[in-house]
């Protein structure tokens, strides 16, 4: 399945709005639950998640190179569902400004400098995940449409399978076996090293 470059944009725009509304349905006793991402608790996943946001959205802007954007805040919100509504406020703001996908973005993460229309890819990709891994950690089921999970396949099936690139220190565990006949969503997850069959609540 193949995107133009105004769609990757609204597909990202559907799947952070999404990850907003599944983070959105934690309690205050939600935050210390385990993740799909090992070792991790649902406060320090949301964290990851709105720096994140922060990173991309000064990338789109030309700032993408200052490090300090992309790191967690060293202290824990009050309210974590709250700031993390207001880093998606920031970074759909930037997505939305013309010609952001014929930027080029710094992405020191990944040590380079990527078009536009890739980077949002990235980012697109990497929160139709982590909304399911935070759907996944509440035992809630992720609310994405069927052509919205088919381009995120598409996507998960480009990303580099190389065991060099995958696992402690990586975006992505090292991928798992996709059983024949599996739908978008199962398949994207276990490309990414995620086995939803260990979360079957999340499905």
């Amino acid at each position: 399945m193949s995107t133009t470059e105004a769609d990757i944009v609204e597909l990202d725009r559907i799947a952070v709005q999404e990850s907003l509304r599944v983070v959105a349905s934690a309690g205050p006793a939600d935050w210390d639950r385990d993740t799909p991402c090992a070792g991790w608790s649902l406060r320090r996943l949301v964290a990851h998640m709105t720096a994140q946001h922060h990173g991309f959205a000064a990338a789109a802007r030309g700032a993408g190179q200052e490090a300090a954007l992309w790191r967690e805040s060293a202290a824990h919100p009050r309210d974590p569902a709250r700031t993390y509504r207001a880093a998606v406020t920031t970074l759909l703001a930037a997505f939305a400004e013309p010609g952001v996908t014929e930027r080029e973005f710094d992405l020191p993460e990944l040590k380079g400098r990527f078009p536009g229309r890739i980077a949002v890819g990235f980012h697109f990709i990497d929160h139709v995940v982590h909304a399911w891994d935070v759907a996944a950690s509440l035992g809630v089921g992720l609310e994405l449409s069927g052509s919205v999970l088919e381009a995120a396949s598409a996507v998960a099936r480009r990303v580099p399978a190389d065991p060099a690139l995958r696992g402690p220190g990586f975006a992505f565990a090292p991928a798992l076996e996709v059983p024949s006949g599996a739908d978008p969503l199962v398949e994207t997850l276990r490309l990414l090293g995620r086995d939803p069959d260990e979360w079957p609540s999340a499905r």
